[in-house]
């Protein structure tokens, strides 16, 4: 019951800091990078689908990103819906290639990222505590019904407090990790 509930937490504490990395591919750095267009999705004959299910989306250089389209006929709707996104971006179309070249980062636009990167781990940081905490308050009641030793509920919080300076120290490591690559020009 005590290692259940240990790897439940250390699989949630997982998933937090994986969600936190995911968040920060959406975060652009001035890099040109595919996954940028991930949360864009496209009518495909009447269905909303993500662009990477109609097109391919590569980096063609630092700063370009390069959409080539599977049919000919997605190429007015996958601008449309590069136009309407929040990303700020406008295609260029040559023939059945849209190239969405990006603009550079101005110094206080990358301090801004910065903050919002900052205020996505503190967030990851909170969870991966509520997670601990969560897991302790099911062994203290296992303790109070006397299911388990006082030994073992110690032990448990040890471990927990070991995963849990795990998964901040790599959170951490992504926001300096993040923080260097948009502060670089």
């Amino acid at each position: 019951m005590v290692n259940e509930i240990y790897s439940d937490c250390v699989s949630r504490m997982d998933k937090s800091v994986q969600a936190l990395e995911s968040t920060f591919t959406k975060v652009r750095a001035g890099r040109a990078n595919p996954s940028l267009l991930e949360q864009i999705s496209v009518d495909y004959y009447g269905s909303m689908v993500p662009i990477t299910q109609v097109a391919n989306v590569s980096a063609e250089d630092a700063r370009t990103l390069k959409v080539s389209p599977w049919e000919k006929d997605m190429v007015g709707p996958i601008e449309k819906a590069i136009m309407t996104s929040d990303l700020g971006l406008n295609p260029v179309t040559v023939g059945e290639t849209i190239r969405l070249p990006l603009p550079a980062l101005t110094e206080e636009r990358r301090k801004e990222l910065v903050k919002v990167v900052k205020d996505n781990t503190e967030s990851t940081r909170t969870a991966v505590r509520n997670i601990r905490r969560d897991g302790i308050k099911d062994i203290k009641e296992l303790l109070k019904e006397k299911e388990i030793s006082e030994d073992v509920a110690k032990s448990f919080e040890d471990k927990m407090q070991v995963a849990t300076d795990n998964a901040i120290k790599k959170a951490e490591a992504l926001l300096e990790e993040k923080t260097t690559s948009l502060l670089e020009i």
